[in-house]
């Protein structure tokens, strides 16, 4: 009888395998459907709908340059998911520092997001503004290592917003490699998967299509990034920013009255709002440029003697670097 039961069960052997291996092939994948469940959650920037809400609005008010309300809407964020809020509060800083010249607006910004404790796709996007800071503050190596981690982070994620943060990274490393033979080149894709980003979100439309302009003004396809500039100004009536975009575009596209008429009015909009703060620098250098190229020179001559202002040589060094080599390279300074 033992020697009955040991051959039935030397029978079963291969049948007992088969089963226990068809019984453990379908608890791990049950295991691996629920971690990839999981994993495909940290693969995306999606929020629960209303706390989504709260980030499209909080784009919305720094759009209209509320930046107290969205600070507030940031906050509100914050309150219910902590690392989520904290990198939007920052963002609201970054842009704070880019229309207002504030500074201490953008250290602070970089401590912070130092500190958020964020997860996922929302870490990805923090190591994303991080790198940006410390890029704009001096640190560009470091700065250049944070934004590469982000677009690995990015790089395998479904998620359209998560794939348009990538393309941005992507898109100037394919630029960088451009010139080695064989190196496939996606450019092309990165710049639709931004436009098609920058027409559908509603939380972070202007990071996308920001770069995207710029990309065009890259290729010297300025009729494309006007057109860009001017949807963004749709979505955005007299943005200050956009608007500056805009002249950069109508000055390459040699609409000189267009581009210096816009430029005026915003060294006297920045003037008044903030005093002689960095865009209202950049609206004279751009002037000078632009005067010099009309072939008005006195004009141009009138805009270079407001260099003069200690105010200028304070902040000298926080003007875009590619204004100022275009305008030291012309000697137009």
């Amino acid at each position: 009888m033992l020697a009955s039961f040991y051959s039935i069960l030397d029978y079963q052997k291969p049948l007992v395998f088969v089963s226990l291996t068809i019984m453990l092939c379908r608890f791990l994948l049950i295991s691996l459907m629920l971690s990839g469940f999981a994993f495909a959650e940290n693969l995306t920037l999606a929020l629960p709908d209303s706390l989504s809400q709260l980030v499209s609005k909080a784009t919305a008010q720094t759009m209209a340059l509320k930046y107290g309300d969205a600070m507030a809407t940031a906050k509100t964020l914050r309150s219910h998911n902590e690392g989520a809020g904290c990198v939007l509060e920052n963002i609201v800083r970054i842009s704070i520092y880019d229309d207002l010249g504030d500074t201490a607006a953008l250290f602070t910004a970089g401590k912070q997001l130092e500190k958020c404790k964020s997860e996922g796709m929302w870490d990805a996007l923090r190591k994303f503004e991080l790198g940006y800071v410390q890029s704009e503050t001096g640190h560009s190596v470091s700065g250049a290592l944070k934004t590469r981690s982000a677009a690995k982070m990015f790089e395998d994620s479904k998620d359209q917003e998560a794939r348009a943060f990538y393309a941005i990274y992507a898109y100037y490393v394919d630029k960088s490699f451009s010139w080695v033979p064989f190196k496939s080149d996606h450019r092309e894709e990165y710049l639709a998967v931004l436009d098609s980003a920058s027409k559908k979100s509603t939380r972070f439309w202007p990071l996308f299509l920001t770069p995207l302009i710029w990309m065009h003004y890259d290729k010297e396809d300025f009729n494309t990034g006007l057109k860009l500039a001017e949807r963004g100004l749709a979505k955005a009536p007299n943005h200050p920013v956009m608007l500056q975009i805009k002249a950069d575009m109508l000055y390459r596209l040699k609409r000189y009255d267009e581009a210096a008429d816009i430029y005026e009015k915003s060294a006297a909009d920045y003037m008044k709002r903030k005093g002689a703060s960095i865009r209202y620098w950049c609206s004279v250098l751009n002037l000078i440029r632009i005067y010099h190229d009309a072939g008005k020179k006195d004009k141009a001559a009138e805009q270079r003697a407001k260099l003069d202002d200690p105010k200028y040589r304070a902040i000298e060094s926080w003007m875009p670097g590619s204004l100022m080599d275009d305008l030291k390279k012309r000697k137009l300074l």
